[in-house]
């Protein structure tokens, strides 16, 4: 972690696809004495560019118009491994949670409690203390609890590979229309995939196929 020297100056990369959210953000940003706006980005693909400018702290939201701002967690720690990552998001589900933490995310934030300061929350940040709004502190609690042994008598409720596939890039926040693209199928035939899926598995939402799934291991949080 950054030592917040009081003459220090850190810059700060904010990815969001909302425009009011992305200009409150970069005012507050900028107003603050030790921080420099470094980019902003309204999606991934913007993003990407600032990576090798190795931002000290990078603000994301995780539900991008063009991908999942846990990449962009991990991409900015492979290229500038003591950077820091604020997630400030509306997603307080725990799958999202645990993935942006694992990624490395040292603070999570719902937009619905967002500080006053955001200038603020990351100084403090950058000073030691994980800025995690109370709704979702509970899900990385459970995260450091030995997970208890879940027996069934069919593990991996018998989904064929391209299904595991689909589920996959479902848990990662994917839409129907993004996964017929990355895995070269029609519209239909991924809504096909998704019902078979949920059939199999007994669920009637993408939120209970995908905690169904991390929960036997049959999805993994770091793929």
């Amino acid at each position: 972690m950054a030592d917040a020297g009081a003459s220090e100056i850190f810059s700060v990369l904010v990815v969001e696809d909302d425009t009011t959210i992305r200009q409150y953000f970069e005012n507050s940003v900028s107003s603050h004495k030790q921080l420099k706006l470094l980019g902003a980005a309204g999606c991934c693909r913007e993003a990407m560019p600032y990576m090798d400018l190795k931002p000290d702290v990078m603000l994301v939201d995780l539900g991008l118009p063009d991908g999942n701002g846990a990449d962009l967690i991990r991409r900015m720690k492979t290229v500038a491994p003591k950077s820091e990552a604020i997630v400030i998001t509306i997603f307080a589900d725990e799958f999202r949670v645990i993935e942006a933490i694992r990624a490395g995310a040292t603070g999570y934030i719902l937009k619905d409690t967002m500080p006053g300061d955001i200038g603020n929350a990351i100084m403090e940040m950058l000073a030691g203390i994980s800025p995690i709004s109370p709704a979702v502190a509970r899900y990385i609690i459970n995260a450091l609890r030995p997970e208890p042994v879940i027996e069934t008598t069919n593990p991996d409720f018998s989904l064929s590979q391209r299904e595991l596939e689909v589920l996959q890039l479902v848990a990662r926040g994917y839409s129907r229309e993004e996964i017929a693209r990355l895995l070269e199928l029609s519209g239909h035939t991924v809504v096909a995939h998704i019902r078979s899926i949920y059939k199999k598995m007994q669920v009637h939402s993408r939120s209970e196929a995908v905690y169904e799934a991390y929960q036997i291991g049959l999805i993994k949080l770091d793929d």
